[in-house]
């Protein structure tokens, strides 16, 4: 455990914990894009170690959260269809969509099949020919190698029957848009540390200087994120704007040059939806022309699509950084992990998920209401 512990030590977490409690003269507003370190924070009360005047928002770093109701309900569709065999990631089966979920979708008789691997479905295209597999290409760009290569590797050995069903996007231009926001309170980030292991840091200093934020690539671990909190507080008290690496273990400044030319080769950028939050120009990769052929949007004619969202959920403020969970009226009552309205309730990496998961439900809640009882 010697690689994890060394990462855990509470006495380092609390020495410096002290020293930033020092260094702050004024309040400050971080934001952590990620949304594994959303969890290590609320999981270990990272954001209680601070002082009253650092405040931790958190950010649209979760790749389920994100996806568009518009692509959830494409995804239905088409996997809905006589002769689809619809693969996806287990996270994204319970995501509600505007009329149900995938896991619903499979008990009703549709071949919805979770996969580990993006190549996993290309091996269940090569063995069942007469059907059609589409593979949920979703997340940021930590998992677009991993899809760029199911798409290119299905090309290679003429794998006709595969397609992916693409809505991936992008993080620099979502900080672009949460700074351009009106009531935007952000003024420094906790950059993602996954998402930059394979794209590197440079992409970011131009944003850094253009809207003068620091930014600091941060680890998971609960002594990577405060070391992080600190690099970023030494910054805002500086008066500097800058991209540094806390996460220098893992990021390279230019990242995986291999990944980054795959995604390239295979991808290309284009305008994407966000869920709760709307279109962002450029924010997003589609499939490049030359692989059009495996876009299953084309193949399945899938375009207009009527969305209903829940009109109780605030997930679009909570991935902006405006509100936090227990803000939302619906938290932990009409909304839980048993019964999520909306995304960042249902996956793993959902801010609302965290502070469910944590018992933070059963604490503040929104004034006029009590905080809703324990269990489902």
């Amino acid at each position: 455990m010697r690689f994890v512990d060394e990462y855990r030590d509470p006495e380092r977490a609390a020495g410096l914990a002290r020293r930033i409690a020092a260094a702050v003269t004024r309040p400050w507003v971080i934001m952590e894009v990620c949304g594994g370190q959303t969890h290590s924070i609320v999981r270990y009360g990272i954001d209680r170690m601070l002082p009253p005047g650092i405040e931790l928002v958190h950010g649209p770093g979760c790749p389920v959260c994100v996806t568009s109701l518009e692509m959830i309900d494409k995804a239905h569709a088409i996997a809905s269809r006589p002769g689809v065999i619809f693969t996806s990631f287990g996270d994204m089966l319970r995501v509600p969509g505007s009329r149900g979920d995938l896991l619903t979708l499979r008990s009703r008789g549709a071949d919805v099949r979770v996969v580990y691997a993006p190549l996993d479905a290309v091996r269940i295209a090569k063995e069942n020919p007469s059907k059609q597999v589409v593979f949920f290409a979703i997340g940021f760009e930590t998992t677009a190698p991993a899809n760029a290569m199911a798409v290119w590797r299905a090309r290679q050995d003429r794998v006709e029957n595969f397609s992916v069903l693409v809505s991936h996007v992008l993080v620099p231009p979502m900080i672009a848009a949460i700074l351009q926001s009106a009531g935007n309170r952000v003024q420094a980030f906790l950059g993602p540390g996954h998402v930059c292991a394979v794209m590197g840091c440079r992409e970011y200093e131009a944003l850094a200087a253009r809207y003068r934020v620091p930014i600091v690539v941060t680890g998971f671990e609960p002594l990577d994120l405060i070391e992080g909190i600190w690099m970023t507080v030494r910054q805002l008290e500086a008066g500097r704007a800058e991209v540094e690496n806390q996460y220098a273990r893992a990021v390279a400044w230019d990242g995986n040059r291999a990944a980054r030319d795959l995604v390239n080769e295979v991808f290309e950028v284009g305008d994407r939806k966000w869920r709760g939050v709307g279109a962002i120009p450029k924010s997003g990769y589609r499939l490049a022309w030359e692989y059009r052929a495996y876009d299953a949007e084309r193949r399945f004619e899938v375009e207009a699509i009527d969305t209903r969202e829940s009109p109780l959920c605030i997930s679009g403020q909570i991935l902006r950084g405006l509100k936090k969970p227990c803000d939302c009226p619906a938290f932990g009552r009409e909304c839980t992990p048993q019964r999520p309205l909306g995304a960042t309730m249902v996956s793993a990496e959902g801010a609302c998920a965290a502070y469910h998961q944590y018992g933070r439900y059963l604490e503040a809640a929104p004034e006029g209401r009590a905080a809703a009882p324990a269990g489902p």
